[in-house]
């Protein structure tokens, strides 16, 4: 099966004071370089990163890896437009795409075994999406068979891919994934987080 990962990191990351949560170390490595590497090393298939505020300053932790990079100049607009310009770039180069698999990088614990595990359950249920559960929720990381991608490219605004997952729960198998909840949106979940580590 022939994946197309996107990673959307175009944020500006408002609610950290302007400072972009995709620079954040985590075990020496930035959000974006970690989550970047982790796509990488599924070797399933193309890695598009999406970038927008703050590309100059984030662009240099991704050097040397084989991946696109691509500019989403609408970013204020919300997700829904770096998500087009991910499928997009996808779409053009590789047609042949089977799933695209959906990341975040503010997610510090989403790791290679969890993107794998994610592939066995789409490969044992074979639904159309594979979505992770956190709270109360179900969304990213998330695979979608290429059946969904128009649906995908409908999105308007905030709207993410929870929307799709939400819309088609019957065609869903669902991953658990509490530490999906550990989102790093702000500088109190950076602090919060870096206290929890200390003391594990």
């Amino acid at each position: 099966m022939k994946i197309g990962t996107i990673i959307l990191a175009a944020g500006d990351s408002s609610r950290m004071g302007g400072e972009p949560k995709q620079l954040i170390t985590y075990k020496g490595q930035s959000l974006i370089r970690r989550i970047t590497e982790s796509a990488l090393s599924l070797q399933r298939g193309p890695v598009v990163v999406v970038l927008g505020a703050n590309r100059e300053r984030i662009l240099p932790e991704l050097a040397g890896l084989h991946i696109t990079v691509v500019d989403n100049p609408n970013w204020p607009t919300g997700q829904a437009s770096s998500l087009k310009t991910g499928l997009a770039a996808l779409y053009i180069t590789h047609k042949d795409i089977d799933s695209v698999l959906v990341l975040h990088t503010d997610q510090p614990l989403v790791s290679l075994g969890l993107l794998l595990h994610m592939l066995e359950v789409n490969q044992e249920e074979g639904k159309g999406i594979v979505a992770c559960r956190y709270d109360t929720q179900i969304s990213v990381p998330a695979l979608f068979g290429r059946q969904y991608i128009n649906e995908l490219l409908q999105l308007e605004g905030d709207k993410g891919v929870k929307w799709v997952v939400v819309r088609h729960r019957n065609d869903c198998s669902e991953v658990p994934f509490e530490a999906g909840a550990i989102d790093l949106d702000s500088r109190r979940d950076v602090e919060m987080f870096a206290q929890v580590q200390l003391s594990v």
